[in-house]
C-alpha cells in the first residue's frame, strides 16, 4: 500500500495563499509579498504540529522535488510549508521531454538507472504512478522484467553490428585499472583521467563503450572515474552488452518528474516557477551562521523574502543542462553560455568569500570542455526504425546505446520503447542521440557537429548506418531537433577536495546543498541517484531525524564481484 501523508489544515486552497498573494501584488517593484507568510494552524488535521518552519527549495529539478517529498513522508511536515523556486516555467531540470509529433518531441537526455539505485527506489516507492495502480519504483521493475536491456549491437563499424565486442585491454591497461580503484582519492588530486593512461587506452572498445555510456572525456576527473570504476563494479560483467540498465516505460519526465509533481501538488506543495532566486543573505553574527533572507526576482520586480529562525533553505547548486539551446530541422543549436536561470551566479555569488560553499568555477567556467551536443528525432515514417531493427537484431527498448566508433563527432544513438511521450501517436516514432566530439568535422556532412541543422546530423546517422539509399525518404518524414548543453559534464571536470561542499556545511544551522554539485563520499555524479541521495541527506540532517539514506552499494567489498569484474576485463 503506497504511504498517504497529511495535508495542510486548510486544504490544497489554503496551502496556495502565499502564491495568491504574489499573483495579486506582485506588481510593485521591490514589494514582492512571496515573503508574507500565509497564516498557519499550531497543527494539520491529523495532528501534526507545525513546529518546523517554512521550507524554502532553490531549483525545481529532481533534487529539490525529492527533497520536499522527504520532508513531508518523512519529517511530517505540511506541504503548505514548503515553497519550491524555480527559474523556469517547467520544473524537472535535466529530466525533461517536451514536444509533439508535428514539431518534433525534445528530450535533452536521459539518465541511465541501475538495481542499486537505493535513494532513488526507496524515494518512487512512496510515489504513484499516473493512472494509481502502483508505485513508480514497481513500475519501473516491472517494465524491466518485461523490456531486459541486452545489446546485439553496442558498437556499429562499417554498418555491421559487433555483437558483445571485445574489450581490448592489455596488461598496462589493467594494472593501471586496478591502481586507480585502489589508490585513495587524496593521491589522485585534480589529475585527469589522460594523466594515468597512454593513448592506447583511448582506442580501445573498453574506452569507447565506458566513455559514451557515461559520457566521460580523457580530461576528466581521475577521482570521478575511480568512483564510477567502483560504484559499477558489478555491472562489468555483460558491460558490453549493456546488461543491467534499466529504463523507464516513457522518457523520465513522463514516468517519473509528472507522478512526483502531482503527489507534491496533492499535499499542498507551493510552486514559484518563473522565479529566479539571485543571491542568500546571511547572519553570521551568532554561534552558527544562518540563511537571513533570499533574493530574488520575477517578471513584475524584486523580492527580498526574509528567513526566519526556525525556517530551513536548501539550494541545488549548481545546473548541468543551464543555458541549453535547441536548433531545429534547418537551423543549429547555437552555443549560448549565459545561464538564464542564474543558478551558476547564484553559486558564484554566495560563495565569494566563504570557502565552504565550495568553488563553482572549476565547474562553470571551462565550456569548451564540459559541452557536447543531443537530439531527439521524431519520425512519421517507419523505415528507419524497420532498418535499425534489422540491423542490430534488437527491437526498440532492448538495445540501449548504438555507437558509431569510426564517427569524428563519436556518435550514438538509442531507440526506446515507443510511445516515449505519453499521447505519442502509434504511427510516429521518436529516438534519441548524443555526440562528445562536437567541434570535429563530420564524415558524411563536412561541419563541425555544432555547427550542423538537425537535417545534416541526421544525413550523418543514416551515413553511419549505411543507409544513404533511404536517406530522402527518412529525412522527409523527420524532425531532428539538436541541443546544445554546455555546462552537461562541468560535474566531472578536474576538482580538489573541497570544491564541492558539504550537503550541510560546517557551522551552518538552516542551510543545505543538494544536486550534482555538493560532496557525497563514494557515490557518482551525472545519475539521479546522486541527487535523490543528496536530497534525502540533506531533509535528515536539517530536521535531526534519528534515521540516514540507504548506504551506498559497494560491491567492490565483495570478492565475488571483484574476481568477475577482473575476469570479464582480461578476457575480453
Amino acid at each position: 500500500m503506497l504511504e498517504q501523508r497529511p495535508l495542510c489544515a486548510a486544504g490544497r486552497s489554503g496551502c496556495s495563499s502565499i502564491a495568491a498573494n504574489l499573483d495579486r501584488e506582485n506588481n510593485v517593484q521591490n514589494s514582492d509579498p512571496i515573503h508574507a507568510h500565509a497564516p498557519r494552524a499550531d497543527v494539520d488535521r491529523d495532528g501534526h504540529p507545525a513546529e518546523n518552519g517554512k521550507f524554502y527549495l532553490v531549483g525545481g529539478g529532481i533534487a529539490s522535488l525529492a527533497a520536499a517529498a522527504f520532508l513531508i513522508r518523512d519529517g511530517h511536515v505540511r506541504g503548505c510549508d514548503i515553497t519550491i523556486f524555480e527559474a523556469l516555467d517547467k520544473l524537472g531540470g535535466s529530466l525533461d521531454g517536451a514536444g509533439n509529433p508535428e514539431s518534433g518531441y525534445v528530450a535533452r537526455g536521459g539518465r541511465m538507472l541501475e538495481s542499486k539505485y537505493l535513494c532513488t527506489y526507496d524515494l518512487f516507492s512512496s510515489i504513484p504512478t499516473l493512472d494509481g495502480t502502483k508505485s513508480v519504483t514497481q513500475e519501473i521493475f516491472d517494465w524491466n522484467e518485461t523490456m531486459r536491456t541486452s545489446s546485439r549491437a553496442r558498437l556499429v563499424r562499417e554498418g555491421k553490428r559487433e555483437d558483445a565486442p571485445a574489450y581490448g585491454l592489455d596488461e598496462k591497461h589493467l594494472v593501471t585499472l586496478g591502481r586507480l580503484s585502489i589508490e585513495p582519492e587524496a593521491m589522485l588530486g585534480a589529475s585527469r583521467i589522460a594523466d594515468h593512461f597512454d593513448t592506447s587506452f583511448f582506442e580501445t572498445n573498453f574506452w569507447l563503450m565506458w566513455c559514451t555510456t557515461f559520457a566521460f572525456q580523457p580530461w576528466h576527473s581521475a577521482v570521478e572515474f575511480r568512483r564510477y570504476l567502483l560504484r559499477f563494479a558489478h555491472m562489468s560483467t555483460g558491460f558490453n552488452q549493456l546488461h543491467g540498465i534499466m529504463r523507464t516505460v516513457y522518457n523520465q519526465y513522463d514516468s517519473m518528474i509528472r507522478p512526483l509533481r502531482r503527489w507534491l501538488d496533492d499535499h499542498g506543495v507551493a510552486f514559484r516557477q518563473d522565479t529566479r532566486v539571485t543571491d542568500l543573505r546571511f547572519d553570521e553574527t551568532g554561534p552558527l551562521n544562518r540563511v537571513s533572507a533570499i533574493a530574488g526576482e520575477t517578471a513584475h520586480g524584486r523580492f527580498d523574502l526574509p528567513v526566519d529562525p526556525a525556517d530551513k533553505v536548501i539550494v541545488t547548486l549548481g545546473s548541468m543542462t543551464a543555458a541549453s539551446s535547441l536548433g531545429g530541422m534547418d537551423r543549429p543549436a547555437p552555443l549560448d553560455t549565459v545561464d538564464a536561470t542564474g543558478a551558476w551566479s547564484l553559486w558564484k555569488n554566495i560563495a565569494s568569500g566563504r570557502p565552504e560553499f565550495g568553488h563553482p568555477s572549476i565547474f562553470a567556467d571551462h565550456v569548451d570542455a564540459s559541452k557536447w551536443l543531443s537530439f531527439t528525432v521524431t519520425l512519421r515514417d517507419p523505415t528507419l526504425f524497420r532498418l535499425i531493427r534489422d540491423l542490430t537484431g534488437n527491437v526498440p527498448g532492448e538495445g540501449g546505446l548504438i555507437t558509431f566508433p569510426e564517427s569524428n563527432w563519436l556518435v550514438s544513438i538509442v531507440l526506446p520503447h515507443q510511445p516515449h511521450f505519453i499521447g505519442q501517436p502509434a504511427d510516429v516514432q521518436v529516438f534519441w542521440g548524443y555526440g562528445l566530439r562536437v567541434d570535429q568535422p563530420g564524415d558524411f556532412v563536412d561541419k563541425p557537429m555544432q555547427a550542423c541543422t538537425g537535417r545534416e546530423i541526421l544525413t550523418e546517422i543514416v551515413g553511419h548506418l549505411k543507409m544513404q539509399s533511404e536517406s530522402a525518404r527518412i529525412l522527409e518524414h523527420a524532425v531532428c531537433i539538436p541541443c546544445m548543453m554546455p555546462f552537461i559534464t562541468s560535474q566531472f571536470l578536474p576538482r580538489r577536495r573541497g570544491d564541492r561542499p558539504a550537503v550541510v556545511p560546517d557551522e551552518w544551522r538552516n542551510l543545505a546543498f543538494i544536486g550534482q554539485f555538493c560532496e557525497l563520499p563514494d557515490d557518482v555524479v551525472f545519475t539521479v541517484e546522486y541527487s535523490v541521495r543528496s536530497a534525502q541527506n540533506a531533509v535528515y540532517a536539517l530536521l535531526g531525524l534519528d534515521r540516514a539514506a540507504p548506504a551506498v552499494y559497494k560491491g567492490q567489498h565483495d570478492p565475488r564481484i571483484v574476481y568477475k569484474a577482473f575476469a570479464t576485463l582480461r578476457d575480453h
